[in-house]
């Protein structure tokens, strides 16, 4: 290889590799632009060498990336920023799909200090990697692991959220209430002689049944809340930042919900009615898995006072 065969190839590679490559002195002036940034940009070399970056290119984060600069500068050493620090540096497109849910190339960047003769710093240059595809695939594994944990929460017939959830939810209130005193309630409910609508009308209609109670339900909950099958034809319902009145007017909406209107089931209309145990947090229950138990009875009382209707829970005086 003749000497400037070798002083030319360097140059070459920098201005052809894959990725974007540019550099700046102590005054931001730009004295490297490679064709990777010229293609993105739409700024030639000519247009933009020994100019301010942030002239060129105003809609840089200036003041962060200043900082970046004079680290860069004073420590002597190697920085680096992902994506997912800062989604891009500069604001270049890119040719994937618009239905990826990016509009723009995300970017890694690594910030060299370029050393000269006396010790010092005196240029840093940024190599700059399109990584969209990385991020892309990153943010469908999100999309995919929630969605799985989503479909882990929720029981199969009724879409609603169940009982393991509901458990874990209801343990995490409980302790939300011990450590700083937040209120809440919880209902339990079930629909009156369920069996009988089964062994009438067959189990898909009663399938139907749970189904279009538990979304008539849902309907009417506020984001906060959490609706969910406890098992059966049981529901619960964990009503945070809510008290005993309050919870009472829910469990009365509840009820009508389910039972004023018959449930239509392949033109048939098939009565239901629920009965709801109402509880609330209280200093003296040791336990979420209590607060249930009490919920339990108050529907238990509910089902001996003829069922279809609500029945608060009442601790015994002592």
């Amino acid at each position: 290889m003749n000497d400037t065969l070798a002083r030319q190839l360097p140059a070459f590679i920098v201005d052809r590799v894959d990725f974007g490559i540019f550099a700046v002195d102590a005054d931001m002036k730009l004295l490297l632009w490679n064709r990777f940034m010229q293609f993105h940009s739409g700024r030639k070399a000519e247009e933009v060498i020994v100019r301010n970056l942030f002239e060129c290119f105003p809609d840089l984060p200036r003041k962060w990336l200043e900082k970046k600069f004079k680290g860069v500068f004073l420590l002597k050493n190697f920085s680096f920023t992902s994506w997912e620090q800062r989604p891009y540096l500069l604001r270049f497109g890119h040719d994937r799909p618009v239905t990826g849910g990016t509009e723009f190339m995300h970017q890694d960047c690594t910030f060299m200090p370029l050393i000269g003769a006396s010790g010092e710093v005196e240029a840093v240059c940024v190599t700059l990697f399109d990584v969209t595809d990385t991020s892309l695939m990153h943010r469908e594994l999100e999309r995919a692991m929630a969605a799985l944990k989503e479909s882990a929460n929720r029981d199969g017939l009724t879409g609603v959220f169940n009982r393991r959830h509901l458990e874990e939810r209801l343990a995490e209130e409980f302790a939300r209430y011990k450590r700083y005193g937040d209120r809440f309630s919880f209902l339990l409910f079930d629909l009156d002689r369920f069996k009988s609508v089964n062994d009438r009308y067959g189990h898909l209609a009663g399938d139907a049944v749970l189904r279009e109670a538990a979304a008539r339900v849902s309907a009417c909950v506020r984001k906060m809340d959490v609706f969910g099958r406890y098992g059966g034809e049981e529901f619960a319902l964990l009503l945070p930042a809510t008290d005993l009145p309050s919870a009472l007017i829910v469990a009365e909406k509840v009820r009508r919900l389910i039972g004023e209107q018959p449930i239509d089931w392949e033109g048939r209309p098939i009565a239901v009615t629920a009965s709801v145990g109402v509880n609330t947090v209280r200093p003296d229950i040791p336990s979420y898995e209590a607060l249930i138990g009490e919920a339990d009875r108050a529907l238990y009382d509910a089902k001996e006072q003829g069922r279809n209707r609500s029945v608060v829970f009442k601790p015994e005086p002592g």
